[in-house]
Protein backbone atom coordinates (compact mmCIF):
# COMPACT_ATOMS: atom_id res chain seq x y z
CA UNK A 1 0.00 0.00 0.00
CA UNK A 2 1.65 3.19 -1.18
CA UNK A 3 0.36 6.73 -0.97
CA UNK A 4 1.79 10.23 -1.17
CA UNK A 5 3.60 11.39 1.97
CA UNK A 6 1.13 14.26 2.45
CA UNK A 7 -1.73 11.74 2.75
CA UNK A 8 -0.10 9.44 5.27
CA UNK A 9 -1.58 9.32 8.75
CA UNK A 10 0.83 9.65 11.65
CA UNK A 11 0.36 8.78 15.30
CA UNK A 12 -0.10 12.10 17.15
CA UNK A 13 2.68 12.90 19.63
CA UNK A 14 0.15 13.07 22.49
CA UNK A 15 -0.94 9.50 21.74
CA UNK A 16 2.62 8.20 21.36
CA UNK A 17 3.41 9.70 24.77
CA UNK A 18 0.37 8.09 26.45
CA UNK A 19 1.16 4.56 27.70
CA UNK A 20 -2.58 3.93 28.17
CA UNK A 21 -3.61 4.91 24.62
CA UNK A 22 -5.54 2.23 22.74
CA UNK A 23 -5.94 1.97 18.98
CA UNK A 24 -9.60 1.11 18.33
CA UNK A 25 -10.14 1.34 14.58
CA UNK A 26 -8.30 1.39 11.27
CA UNK A 27 -10.29 1.97 8.07
CA UNK A 28 -9.49 1.77 4.37
CA UNK A 29 -11.48 2.19 1.19
CA UNK A 30 -10.54 -0.84 -0.88
CA UNK A 31 -12.17 -2.37 -3.95
CA UNK A 32 -15.09 0.07 -3.68
CA UNK A 33 -15.99 -0.81 -0.11
CA UNK A 34 -14.90 -0.02 3.44
CA UNK A 35 -12.48 -2.42 5.08
CA UNK A 36 -11.52 -2.11 8.70
CA UNK A 37 -9.71 -3.60 11.61
CA UNK A 38 -11.59 -3.04 14.86
CA UNK A 39 -11.10 -3.58 18.57
CA UNK A 40 -14.23 -3.34 20.75
CA UNK A 41 -12.20 -1.86 23.62
CA UNK A 42 -15.00 -0.01 25.45
CA UNK A 43 -17.19 -1.93 27.85
CA UNK A 44 -20.11 0.33 26.81
CA UNK A 45 -20.73 0.51 23.03
CA UNK A 46 -22.24 3.98 23.54
CA UNK A 47 -18.70 5.27 23.99
CA UNK A 48 -17.81 4.05 20.51
CA UNK A 49 -20.81 5.98 19.16
CA UNK A 50 -19.49 9.10 20.88
CA UNK A 51 -16.09 8.49 19.32
CA UNK A 52 -17.68 8.24 15.85
CA UNK A 53 -19.48 11.55 16.48
CA UNK A 54 -16.16 13.20 17.34
CA UNK A 55 -14.62 11.66 14.22
CA UNK A 56 -17.44 13.09 12.05
CA UNK A 57 -16.81 16.58 13.45
CA UNK A 58 -13.06 16.32 12.95
CA UNK A 59 -13.49 14.96 9.42
CA UNK A 60 -15.77 17.90 8.56
CA UNK A 61 -13.00 20.21 9.74
CA UNK A 62 -10.56 18.25 7.56
CA UNK A 63 -12.76 18.80 4.51
CA UNK A 64 -12.73 22.50 5.30
CA UNK A 65 -8.94 22.61 5.57
CA UNK A 66 -8.05 20.31 2.66
CA UNK A 67 -10.88 21.00 0.22
CA UNK A 68 -12.08 24.46 1.24
CA UNK A 69 -15.58 23.17 2.02
CA UNK A 70 -17.88 24.86 4.47
CA UNK A 71 -17.38 22.85 7.66
CA UNK A 72 -21.08 22.77 8.58
CA UNK A 73 -22.05 21.60 5.08
CA UNK A 74 -19.36 18.91 5.17
CA UNK A 75 -20.62 17.76 8.58
CA UNK A 76 -24.20 17.58 7.31
CA UNK A 77 -23.06 15.53 4.29
CA UNK A 78 -21.21 13.14 6.62
CA UNK A 79 -24.37 12.76 8.72
CA UNK A 80 -26.37 12.17 5.53
CA UNK A 81 -24.02 9.33 4.59
CA UNK A 82 -24.34 7.82 8.05
CA UNK A 83 -28.13 8.08 7.90
CA UNK A 84 -28.27 6.44 4.46
CA UNK A 85 -26.30 3.41 5.62
CA UNK A 86 -28.29 3.12 8.85
CA UNK A 87 -31.61 3.34 6.96
CA UNK A 88 -30.54 0.80 4.32
CA UNK A 89 -29.91 -1.74 7.09
CA UNK A 90 -27.97 -3.95 4.69
CA UNK A 91 -24.44 -3.84 6.09
CA UNK A 92 -22.92 -7.26 6.53
CA UNK A 93 -19.79 -8.14 8.40
CA UNK A 94 -17.29 -10.27 6.52
CA UNK A 95 -14.39 -11.31 8.70
CA UNK A 96 -11.10 -11.93 6.95
CA UNK A 97 -8.80 -14.68 8.22
CA UNK A 98 -6.47 -13.62 10.98
CA UNK A 99 -3.28 -12.04 9.64
CA UNK A 100 -0.33 -14.37 9.56
CA UNK A 101 2.18 -13.84 12.34
CA UNK A 102 4.92 -11.49 11.30
CA UNK A 103 2.76 -9.63 8.76
CA UNK A 104 3.06 -5.87 8.37
CA UNK A 105 0.86 -3.99 10.82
Amino acid sequence: MSEPVEHRLNVPDSVAADPEAIEILRMWWSRREPVMAIKPAFSDPTQFGRMLAYAARHMAHGYGVRHGMDEKQAYNQILKGLSEVIAADDVRTVAEPEAAKGSVQ
